[in-house]
């Protein structure tokens, strides 16, 4: 059977002017063309040769002697080279751009910008890019609790929080509670392993460990006083979402922040505000 989106060793079993039909043994009445710029000098009827299939600007079955960046299911990174009404053209090695239809793009993309995609077959048989790559990134990471990690970011979710490409190959995500700030799809992240699940998929965290974090938390602290003249109207026991919503942390992260500075002389804390010493 010959698969769209795959490399094959093929047969050539007959030559035209225009190229050589390739099958996968002789008799077979599935054939596919091989242009004549692409075939070896020395084919001939009998000859093996490994092609990469996909369709041509027509949607005719045709095969490659080039190599794409991937094929089908596997993720790589990708530069779009224009954009257009009913989505994007993705660089991938061959004459023929790959489409990134508008449904499978996480954000809007520009021309020149790069981010992982995997490669599937749609309903109408042709081969495109999605930038949706969950049911495509692999749980077989080298990676351990505590190690760091660098991915792209590649879809944010309220619920669940922002999906990640580690390495643009393994599965991981910033859990929500991990979240600080806002993020953004189509960044870059470097990340600390948080756990391994079972099932090999990676959560991340943006931060360090707790007692590592203290003093750039601090430090954050610190200048939201200096941009607020020195008093913060809230303090350590405001509610989490307030925290969170001002300062970016927990509120234990904002607590031990506010302890640290304390300790060291440099804030105190009235019963609706914490100013700057």
């Amino acid at each position: 059977m010959l698969e769209l989106g795959k490399v094959q060793e093929l047969i050539v079993v007959k030559k035209v002017d225009f190229g050589v039909y390739l099958a996968q043994q002789e008799g077979d009445t599935e054939k596919v063309l091989l242009p004549a710029r692409q075939v070896p000098h020395d084919a001939g009827i009998g000859s093996r040769i490994e092609v990469f299939l996909y369709k041509d600007s027509k949607d005719r079955l045709i095969s490659t002697t080039a190599r794409p960046r991937l094929t089908l299911g596997e993720v790589a990174e990708l530069a779009v080279v224009q954009t257009g009404k009913l989505g994007a053209f993705l660089d991938w090695g061959l004459e023929k751009d790959l489409f990134l239809p508008f449904r499978e793009q996480t954000r809007q993309v520009r021309e020149g910008d790069r981010f992982p995609v995997a490669l599937y077959v749609d309903k109408s048989g042709r081969l495109c890019a999605t930038m949706k790559l969950y049911p495509y990134l692999r749980t077989d990471s080298p990676y351990h609790k505590d190690d760091r990690v660098s991915g792209f970011l590649y879809e944010v979710s309220k619920q669940f929080g922002g999906f990640v490409a580690v390495d643009g190959i393994y599965s991981a995500l910033i859990p929500a509670r991990e979240v600080c700030g806002v993020l953004k799809a189509g960044t870059r992240v470097e990340a600390r392993v948080t756990r391994v699940h079972e099932d090999g998929k990676l959560d991340l965290s943006l931060r360090e460990k707790a007692w590592m974090q203290i003093p750039a938390d601090a430090q954050k602290v610190t200048e939201a006083l200096s941009a607020c003249g020195g008093e913060l109207p809230f303090t350590d026991k405001a509610s989490p979402e307030l925290i969170r919503e001002k300062m970016g942390m927990s509120k234990n992260e904002f607590k031990r922040a506010v302890g640290h500075l304390l300790k060291e002389g440099k804030v105190r804390i009235t019963e609706s505000s914490i100013v700057q010493l």
